[in-house]
């Protein structure tokens, strides 16, 4: 195996793991153990900083062109063939809770895919997008520019399930 497949495969473990470590940080404070929340919480933080060093040593952050063009290509792959497939075999398994998960990120990934295409179009006249608020649903992830609508199209989460994105 070569570095840089290594790298990735270091990268995607680190970044897993920091996810994992905060829904653990998630779960220990719910149970009241605030001080293994925080362990959970640092680690994730120290699992991201593993992460953006692999990334930085793969070279894997260009312009911002090249990366909208490269999110633009992995979102799309992620509604066209990945959900899908996902979807027909959690159907097929009456994996109920999964196919939910499946689905309501399979409809965000296409609006993501929508957002990076404006964004994209407004970068090649060298301007930022107009918008100057983002937000996304704690449910179920759905991005929106500017103000966040009464119920969330994706999961009907109530307009407060909405956090602005700094």
């Amino acid at each position: 195996m070569s570095t840089q497949e290594n790298l990735a495969k270091a990268f995607a473990g680190e970044s897993q793991a920091n996810r994992k470590y905060l829904a653990f940080a998630g779960r220990a404070e719910k149970e009241g153990f605030v001080n293994v929340a925080k362990l959970f919480r640092a680690t994730a933080a120290a699992e991201t900083i593993h992460a953006m060093s692999h990334l930085r040593a793969m070279k894997a952050v260009n312009t911002t062109e090249e990366n909208l063009a490269e999110a633009m290509a992995g979102e799309e792959f992620e509604f066209k063939s990945m959900y899908p497939k996902f979807i027909e075999e959690a159907t097929a398994e009456k994996a109920t809770a999964a196919n939910i998960s499946f689905k309501n990120a399979m409809a965000v990934e296409q609006v993501h895919y929508s957002l990076y295409s404006t964004a994209m179009q407004r970068i090649k006249t060298g301007e930022d997008l107009s918008s100057s608020r983002v937000y996304v649903c704690d449910i179920c992830g759905h991005t929106v520019l500017d103000e966040t609508p009464e119920k969330c199209p994706i999961c009907n989460a109530a307009k407060k399930a909405f956090t602005e994105i700094e």
